[in-house]
């Protein structure tokens, strides 16, 4: 992990004017109008901020996005307003030397940011920006390494002759979406997942430059590729090097794809010792909920899905394990509302499935109560399992659903559960009422629960039966002869209708 003061530090370019309020840094991004400046865990770089009044501007937008830095230019990041009012803001104020390029900025930064992340004992990551280099050398031209997702591994130290679409890729860590329909145009995707023949990639959108592809494979699959930025045509015993190096690098993005994995596993079986036994989850601090994160039936693939959705909203490790075939999030609860929230808090949950829902209107995650300590998260757990249960059967629309909001319906579900249709009427008017709906085709047991419902009104049950009242009053008749009901008392009433739930299997 590393901080704003210890990116700083590690870095010659840097000085930390003001140290901020924040926590660990994540990830870089280019400050864009008109868009939110940042997320928490994110330094913001002001690059084309030209006055103290743009700079300050920025600053509070950062700060109200809750991102955790702010990288000005020299002279323009010691300016007394600019200094003045980043001390009582989140973000911290760092300046960077004047003739320094924010390319070669963004890519010194994502280094120290990717080596510290970078697993341990491993130097995977590492290599793969060695392996970049090394592309780079061969190319003579600057070179990012990919998986076959488009997500950016790696990339070389000489990005000074790149375009706007490459400092994109390198800054989203993922290839810009206007510069993947041009790739699909162009039949890239297509190639690369059949054919180890490097691609030439014409010009395309904002001014993206022509490129070299060669594809990453082993044992028959694709596993990445490199693109290289060709100005002018790479000469072909460059080409051939350059395949030689695929090769190299597909026993390194396989070594890498089998650390993660591993490390997923060791996380995944900290999140469910946390659930089953109640110790502590990681390094967030309570309150946390325990949320089941559904959408789809195949559990793989829905673990993959919120996987990339927690990461694209900067979660960045996510609390996520399957367990019991369901999918399960330990998130935070903290009372404090008005600032951005925290990523992995259940304010940013919020936020996150009203974004993705408007795509995927499946998607829902279902939070049991509050857990105040380590030993509370099995009960929440729990919880979750049950709402999401009733979410699942379609007794509550999908969303973003708590217990507090739906504690009615999960009384209800416990109950109906305890009475069991298997386990017998147990005496009662229901056994003659059922036998008669059997042998007849008559719908006394849905009558009387309809009856129940609305308390006695002829007219509102005769509504939600779609029937006429004198209709109902005959029903209600004919069912008095089969067998007496008595519903004077409030227990028979309750009784009767726990019973009709589970025999009818509706709330």
């Amino acid at each position: 992990m590393i901080d704003v003061a210890g990116l700083v530090g590690s870095l010659g370019l840097l000085r930390l004017v003001t140290p901020g309020r924040g926590g660990q840094v994540h990830d870089v991004v280019l400050a864009e109008p008109g868009e939110a400046a940042g997320r928490p865990g994110e330094i913001v770089l002001g690059a084309g901020v030209s006055g103290p009044a743009e700079a300050v501007a920025l600053l509070e937008r950062a700060d109200a996005a809750g991102a955790d830095g702010v990288v000005l230019r020299a002279p323009l990041a010691r300016d007394p307003e600019v200094a003045e009012a980043a001390r009582s803001l989140r973000p911290a104020l760092v300046e960077l030397q004047p003739d320094t390029s924010w390319t070669h900025l963004i890519w010194l930064v994502r280094g120290a940011i990717d080596r510290a992340y970078a697993p341990r004992p491993s130097g995977a990551v590492d290599d793969l920006f060695a392996l970049a280099d090394t592309a780079a050398e061969i190319a003579d031209a600057p070179v990012t390494v990919e998986d076959a997702r488009s997500r950016v591994l790696a990339y070389s130290g000489r990005q000074d002759t790149t375009d706007p679409a490459r400092v994109s890729t390198i800054v989203g860590r993922r290839v810009p979406p206007q510069v993947i329909a041009h790739l699909r145009a162009c039949g890239v995707f297509r190639k690369l997942a059949r054919s180890s023949e490097p691609i030439i990639v014409p010009a395309g959108p904002d001014d993206m430059l022509p490129r070299l592809v060669v594809p990453v494979r082993a044992g028959g699959e694709w596993l990445g590729s490199i693109w290289v930025v060709a100005r002018t045509p790479i000469p072909q015993d460059r080409v051939r090097r350059l395949r030689d190096l695929a090769s190299v690098l597909a026993l390194h993005l396989l070594r890498l794809r089998a650390e993660a994995g591993v490390a997923r596993r060791v996380s995944a079986d900290q999140i469910r010792a946390a659930l089953r036994d109640g110790v502590r989850p990681g390094a967030a601090e309570p309150p946390w909920r325990v949320a089941v994160l559904g959408g789809g039936d195949d559990l793989p693939g829905r673990l993959d899905l919120w996987e990339a959705i927690t990461h694209r909203f900067g979660w960045h490790r996510p609390l996520l394990a399957d367990l019991d075939g369901a999918l399960l999030a330990v998130l935070t609860d903290p009372p404090r509302a008005g600032r951005e929230p925290d990523a992995g808090s259940m304010r940013w949950l919020r936020t996150v499935l009203a974004e993705v829902r408007a795509h995927d209107p499946g998607l829902y995650a279902a939070a049991g109560g509050p857990a105040h300590s380590p030993a509370d998260l099995p009960r929440s757990r729990s919880e979750a399992a049950e709402v999401g249960a009733l979410v699942a059967s379609g007794q509550l629309p999908p969303g973003l659903v708590l217990l507090e909001d739906v504690w009615d319906a999960v009384v209800v579900e416990r109950a109906r559960r305890a009475v069991g249709a298997g386990a017998g009427l147990l005496g009662g008017p229901l056994p003659a009422l059922k036998a008669h709906d059997e042998t007849h085709g008559t719908a006394f047991l849905p009558t009387l629960a309809a009856w129940l419902d609305h308390y006695g009104d002829t007219k509102g049950t005769a509504q939600a039966l779609g029937v006429h009242p004198n209709t109902l009053r005959y029903r209600l008749r004919r069912m008095a002869e089969v067998a007496p009901v008595d519903v004077s008392s409030p227990r028979v009433r309750l009784a009767l209708r726990l019973q009709l739930d589970a025999l009818l299997g509706r709330g």
